[in-house]
């Protein structure tokens, strides 16, 4: 018994300084085999046939080595699926196109082995645009040097095709490129069907060959990240869609409200008042009584966005239905709301449109006037004190303006110069 136990200790110790020298691999994984040694070690009379300790002890490798090949492909492809479902996930539980950006560049960063930085432009309408980026020091969306003509991304676009650079320093497509540019490095196409997409360059900052598992993991991950940029890209047109009046193509009631939201909440957490006119086309009914409405509606879209051309960039306008608009102004005291008033109804002298047989219409903007925290305390109730006071604008004095009161005090009927109506 003691000499059998002391000659598979002999052989372990052989078989263990075997393994212990083999480069091939790798230190964090030794131990587990070790673990391996001592089962298959026990398990020494599946060789019936006398051996010496030398033999014993290379045949014992070699059957480690071979399992080791064995789990180590096993380990691989459990983590390729895990890593397959993980990108799955990511990328379609959202619609949102740069939190879709931001899930591919973290991913991709995670499937290759020194990645340095990975980089995802979209393609449409012949231009590339920068997407999103993340480097290996955890740098997001750090800006980008725009794609040169003769490189990388643009090649991958023109021929539709992967490509793979082992060395970029002694490659011709960087041959211009900064110096410190140096590893290796793929781009690949993101292809919907025969459209692409856009790019994903992934940088390692060692040279040579990508693994085949690296290669296979990345194509998988292209695929996946075309449908999710096609689909965020489908969603954003029918949420635009959804938002945008078809008529004069401004932004609907629906988009209205939801700015309205949107500057509630930033006025309640910056202090900052914000402003709503309501406005109203005077002599619109004629128009479509004279012309019908074809050229009502042809009325409607050249003079409103006529007046949106003219707004602020932080101002937003939308059709509030009918021959009626509404404009929200950011950051906006009641004074400055009403020098905007006054310019907008000042526009119309300047607007013309080309009416049938050469008419001339007399077109005029009426207003009401509302500013947050002031006449009301939230979006609903400011909307409703701004159309108050555009009803009495129309009901006393149309082509001027007057400023809002809270529901339960009275209006102030104001003249385009500022002198008050008289009721």
């Amino acid at each position: 018994m003691d000499e059998t136990q002391d000659k598979s200790e002999a052989v372990f110790a052989r078989a263990w300084d075997v393994i212990s020298h083999d480069n091939s691999i790798p230190p964090e994984e030794k131990r587990a085999i070790l673990k391996l040694i001592q089962v298959l070690v026990e398990a020494r009379e599946r060789f019936p046939e006398p051996r010496t300790e030398g033999e014993e002890a290379r045949s014992i490798t070699q059957e480690i080595v071979s399992k080791h090949s064995l789990m180590s492909t096993v380990k691989h492809q459990a983590d390729e699926l895990d890593a397959l479902k993980r990108i799955s996930l990511n990328l379609t539980s959202n619609l949102d196109l740069q939190k879709v950006l931001d899930a591919m560049v973290t991913e991709a960063m995670s499937l290759v082995k020194y990645a340095g930085s990975v980089h995802f432009y979209l393609y449409e309408r012949g231009k590339l645009e920068f997407g999103a980026s993340l480097d290996k020091d955890g740098l997001r969306n750090k800006p980008a040097m725009i794609p040169r003509k003769e490189g990388l991304t643009h090649t991958v676009v023109r021929d539709g095709k992967q490509i793979i650079v082992e060395d970029m320093s002694n490659h011709p497509l960087f041959r211009n490129a900064p110096a410190q540019w140096r590893g290796s490095i793929i781009g690949t196409p993101l292809k919907f069907k025969d459209d692409i997409l856009g790019v994903m360059n992934l940088s390692r900052t060692v040279t040579g060959r990508f693994s085949r598992s690296e290669l296979r993991l990345l194509s998988l991950l292209a695929d996946q990240a075309a449908v999710a940029i096609y689909n965020a890209r489908l969603y954003k047109r029918l949420n635009q869609m959804a938002n945008t009046d078809s008529v004069t193509g401004l932004p609907n009631r629906r988009a209205l409200d939801e700015r309205l939201q949107e500057e509630w909440r930033l006025a309640d957490q910056t202090g900052v008042p914000f402003s709503v006119v309501m406005m109203d086309l005077d002599g619109f009914k004629a128009v479509n009584d004279t012309f019908g409405h074809n050229v009502g509606d042809e009325l409607l879209y050249s003079l409103f966005n006529f007046l949106a051309q003219r707004m602020r960039a932080s101002d937003f306008l939308a059709r509030y239905g009918g021959d009626e608009l509404t404009l929200v102004m950011r950051n906006t005291d009641l004074e400055a709301a009403q020098n905007v008033t006054r310019k907008v109804i000042e526009l119309m002298g300047e607007y013309r449109f080309p009416f049938p047989q050469n008419k001339d219409m007399k077109l005029g903007i009426t207003a009401g006037v509302a500013v947050y925290p002031f006449h009301a305390k939230n979006p609903i109730d400011l909307i409703r004190a701004a159309d108050s006071a555009l009803y009495h604008a129309k009901k006393h004095r149309r082509g001027e303006y007057v400023i809002a009161r809270v529901v339960t005090g009275k209006l102030n009927p104001v003249r385009i110069n500022g002198s008050p109506l008289q009721h």
